[in-house]
C-alpha cells in the first residue's frame, strides 16, 4: 500500500481508468394521466435523480476485461468512445464539432476526446459555456496479481466518466441550463494530459467563451463521515467551492491539504483550461490518500467501488451544477492569488 500511494503521490495526475452488457438506456419520463402542473413537477423529479442501477451498469463496462484497461490507441478504448457516443446519441445529446470526436495524435498515436454539446436555453447566456469533463482512458495494463494484469481503471476514472454522463443525460432531458455545456471525456490523460491539452488549445484557438470548467478525478469511493464528500483542486484560486457548496444548499466540497503538497491542481483536466482560458478551472475528488490503495494498481476494478456513494455524489452534485449554469452573472471568479 505504502508503494502504491507512494506512487500516487508522486506520479497522480489526480488521475485515471466486468462484465459484458449491452449499452445504456435511457427511457423518458412515465407519462401520467394527471393535471399538467403535477405532471411537470413529478416529471422533473423523475428526470433529476441518477439510477444506482445505471451508474453501476456504465462503469462496469466501461472497466470491464473486455476493454482491456483503455490504453490511448488501443481497441478497448475505441469501445469505450463508442459507448460514450452511443449514450449521447441515444439522449440527444449534439457533437459540438462535425462529429463527437476530437482527435490528434501522441507521436504516432492517434487519441480522441469525445465531446457532448447542450445549447444554453437563454438567448444570450447561451454565448457561455461551462465545461464538465473526466477522462476516460487509462494505463491498459499494470503489474501481473494473481494472474490478472489489466488495469481496468474503475476508480481511475472510469468512476468521474459515469459522472459526467449522467449529468449530460440529466440536462438533455430537463433543458435547465441558461448557459451552453460541453461534456468531455478526454483521452491520453495518463500520457501527460495531451487529450485535454489538444482539446483546449482548441477551443481557445476557436474564441469560446468559457466561464468555468470542472474536472472530475477518481470519485468511486467516499471519504470518512468526518470530512466534505469531496475536496477542489487549487481551493485558494477562485470561490468555486464556495459557490458551488451556496448553490447546492450544503457543504459539498472542501480543502485538502495534500491536494496543494503534491500540486494535484496541475496535475489533472482542469490545468490545460486553466492555462488556456485563465478561468477558474478546477479538479473535484473524493480520493483522499486514505480511502483507496489501488492507484493504476490492477484491483482498481468495479468490485472496489461504492455505487451508492457514487449515485449520492451525482446527484448532490446537480443543483450545484444548476447553480453554475444558470446564474444571471458571473458569480465563480478568481481570487487574484493565483
Amino acid at each position: 500500500m505504502k508503494k502504491v500511494l507512494a506512487v500516487a503521490c508522486l506520479c497522480m495526475v489526480l488521475s485515471c481508468g466486468g462484465q459484458k452488457k449491452s449499452l445504456v438506456s435511457s427511457s423518458g419520463p412515465i407519462e401520467k394521466n394527471i393535471s399538467d402542473s403535477v405532471h411537470v413537477e413529478l416529471t422533473k423529479k423523475e428526470i433529476k435523480y441518477a439510477e444506482l442501477a445505471d451508474v453501476k451498469f456504465s462503469l462496469e463496462y466501461l472497466a470491464s476485461d473486455e476493454l482491456q484497461g483503455r490504453n490511448t490507441g488501443s481497441e478497448g478504448i475505441e469501445k469505450a468512445a463508442v459507448f460514450i457516443e452511443t449514450l449521447f446519441k441515444k439522449n440527444d445529446i449534439k457533437p459540438f464539432f462535425k462529429t463527437y470526436r476530437d482527435s490528434f495524435h501522441v507521436k504516432s498515436v492517434v487519441g480522441y476526446n469525445v465531446v457532448g454539446y447542450i445549447e444554453g436555453s437563454d438567448s444570450n447566456l447561451k454565448k457561455e459555456f461551462v465545461i464538465l469533463g473526466a477522462h476516460y482512458d487509462h494505463i491498459g495494463f499494470g503489474k501481473q496479481v494473481e494472474g490478472d494484469s489489466i488495469a481496468n481503471g474503475a476508480n481511475d476514472d472510469a468512476s468521474g466518466t459515469v459522472a459526467v454522463l449522467e449529468w449530460a443525460k440529466y440536462f438533455a432531458k430537463s433543458k435547465t441550463n441558461k448557459r451552453s455545456i460541453l461534456f468531455t471525456l478526454y483521452s491520453a490523460e495518463e500520457l501527460g494530459l495531451k487529450g485535454s491539452e489538444h482539446l483546449a488549445s482548441r477551443l481557445k484557438s476557436d474564441s469560446l467563451n468559457l466561464y468555468t470548467m470542472i474536472n472530475f478525478e477518481m470519485i468511486g469511493v467516499p471519504r470518512s463521515k468526518d470530512k466534505t464528500l469531496t475536496y477542489i483542486t487549487g481551493y485558494d484560486l477562485s470561490n468555486m467551492a464556495d459557490k458551488l457548496n451556496h448553490y447546492a444548499g450544503e457543504e459539498l466540497v472542501g480543502f485538502l491539504p495534500e491536494a496543494k503538497q503534491y500540486s494535484l491542481f496541475k496535475r489533472s483536466d482542469n490545468y490545460p483550461f486553466y492555462q488556456a482560458f485563465h478561468v477558474p478551472a478546477q479538479a473535484i475528488s473524493t480520493f483522499d490518500f486514505t480511502n483507496f490503495e489501488y492507484y493504476h494498481h490492477v484491483y482498481d476494478e468495479p468490485d472496489k467501488m461504492d455505487f451508492n456513494h457514487m449515485t449520492s455524489f451525482i446527484n448532490k452534485m446537480i443543483p450545484a451544477i444548476e447553480g453554475i449554469v444558470n446564474s444571471d452573472v458571473k458569480e465563480i471568479k478568481m481570487n487574484g492569488n493565483e
